[in-house]
């Protein structure tokens, strides 16, 4: 048995998910990822309003913030197979943490998928085919803050613009 070398099963697993890894990668090699053009669409920054605030649980702010509407340029990528993110950006203003914010959106016409998500989330919210120059939908926003995570100067409101990408498949 001196020559024989039996693999431990730990090992064997470990270069499972090693390989499963790569493949995974290697079938995402041809995804080309860019930012949509988001420049048309009414109202792209967020900024906050607490005359709508609500308390939960005693410390969570809920802010329903409203519809938002985005007017997305998808001409370049007719006929790709896609994906497309939700993304709220890493760093806003004001907020010490990433747990002091959670973003809550509902597709108010059905075309991408509701969610939630926290700064530095990129969230999938649409899969298919581009069958059109532009994409059209209305996210109803609503806002869950954490004050204890929040320091804005006096008077300021938290304010943050989350984006659109465009992840195309080979």
């Amino acid at each position: 048995m001196r020559g024989n070398k039996l693999l431990h099963p730990l090992r064997i697993g470990a270069r499972c998910i090693a390989c499963a890894i790569a493949l995974a990668a290697a079938s995402q090699a041809g995804a080309v990822v860019a930012r949509l053009d988001d420049s048309t669409s009414p109202r792209a920054q967020v900024n906050t309003d607490s005359r709508n605030a609500q308390t939960q649980d005693g410390v969570t702010i809920v802010l329903p913030f409203g519809r938002v509407e985005y007017r997305l340029a998808t001409a370049p990528y007719l006929g790709h197979r896609a994906r497309i993110f939700y993304v709220i950006p890493p760093a806003i203003a004001g907020l010490r943490s990433p747990a002091g914010l959670q973003v809550q959106w509902r597709s108010a016409s059905g075309v991408f998928a509701s969610g939630m998500g926290r700064p530095g989330d990129r969230v999938q919210v649409w899969s298919g085919v581009i069958q059109a120059p532009w994409m059209n939908e209305t996210f109803e926003l609503t806002l869950r803050i954490d004050p204890r995570e929040v320091r804005l100067p006096t008077g300021a409101s938290l304010s943050f613009e989350s984006t659109f990408e465009i992840e195309t498949l080979p």
